[in-house]
């Protein structure tokens, strides 16, 4: 633990791997009907960041459809065939509450994942199944918990009948693939380069999710400006907004696997060329791993290495979030804005 880590999410991303296995032990005894045709997960913020992981590693596979939902209410009327898993690391999120007590209303089957507050206390009272989040620390952010959360979703898209247990067995040996990966020296290393820089994450479409996440640790970990956007999309679009970057600095990390589409790839050498000219640097970053489960979670720690030694490079403690704090209390039943 430094000086600047003094809530030590050093240990929080060296323990990472180690989440998959004990989120599928918390979800391994709640029981679900089969009969399930839809999944809606409500969530918003840190403890919403895994479900888009799960869906786009297993989207192919999942029977039914499938959305996220990151605002009050729901965003269609459900039914008793609608599986609604309501996830806020807190328990007290006010959007997720306003989706789980609308869900109920209208007969959806609801499963809670909190560690505890008013969304625990609503699944007890109304005799919910409820899976209880790991908390490791009195400082342990909702962000850090995404390993918990990708495992406990799949556990109940396997118990609902519309994952197979063999996609929550990858979902293992990925994990234990992680654990031998060595990435920290690597993501220091790509911090070091993104000083007084505005960091643009690409990668391509396969890997949105990856990138998304990228962009919300160097945001939350590095509190630190961050965009992210998907090859081929962004070379319609985004792009020729470098044609003027108005004295800003940008810094591209380029997260490219090797197995996807060779035009993609090409894009991303291209891309690079056509930034160097603008005065923006890049750098591609090679997805660790074997497979896409690999890659994904091979990825996602790297970028929490660069943006933790992000924030040390900085001079920043990494795991508070005062803004977020401020505007949550701003935004308490009573208070006026000024």
């Amino acid at each position: 633990m430094s000086i600047q880590d003094p809530s030590d999410m050093h240990s929080m991303i060296v323990n990472y791997p180690k989440q998959f296995a004990r989120g599928l032990d918390l979800a391994k005894e709640v029981k679900l009907s089969r009969d399930v045709a839809e999944v809606i997960v409500v969530g918003i913020g840190g403890s919403a960041l895994a479900p888009d992981i799960v869906f786009n590693l297993f989207g192919g596979h999942i029977i039914v459809p499938t959305c996220v939902h990151r605002s009050y209410d729901l965003p269609k009327k459900v039914s008793a065939q609608t599986l609604v898993i309501a996830i806020s690391f807190s328990g007290n999120t006010e959007e997720t509450l306003s989706a789980v007590e609308l869900a109920y209303e209208q007969g959806a089957r609801v499963v809670a994942v909190a560690s505890g507050g008013k969304l625990a206390k609503f699944a007890r009272e109304h005799s919910l199944p409820l899976v209880l989040l790991t908390r490791e620390s009195d400082n342990f952010q909702p962000r850090m918990s995404s390993g918990y959360i990708i495992a406990i979703l799949t556990q109940l898209l396997v118990s609902a009948g519309v994952l197979a247990t063999s996609d929550k067995e990858m979902l293992l040996a990925a994990a234990e693939s992680l654990s031998k990966m060595e990435l920290e020296q690597q993501g220091k290393q790509i911090a070091q380069l993104l000083p007084g820089r505005i960091p643009l994450i690409y990668t391509s479409d396969s890997y949105w999710p990856v990138a998304r996440i990228a962009k919300i640790k160097i945001n939350e970990n590095s509190k630190t400006p961050c965009f992210w956007n998907v090859l081929p999309e962004m070379n319609h679009n985004e792009m020729v907004g470098f044609s003027n970057t108005q004295g800003v600095g940008y810094f591209a990390l380029l997260l490219r696997d090797l197995a996807d589409n060779s035009r993609i790839n090409r894009r991303m050498e291209v891309l690079a060329e056509v930034l160097r000219e603008k005065g923006i640097e890049s750098k591609t970053v090679e997805m660790p791993g074997t497979n896409k489960y690999e890659k994904t979670l091979g990825t996602l720690m790297l970028m929490d290495w660069v943006s933790y030694w992000l924030a040390l490079e900085l001079g920043i403690d990494p795991t508070p979030v005062e803004m977020v704090e401020k505007f949550k209390a701003a935004m308490a039943p009573g208070r006026v804005p000024r």
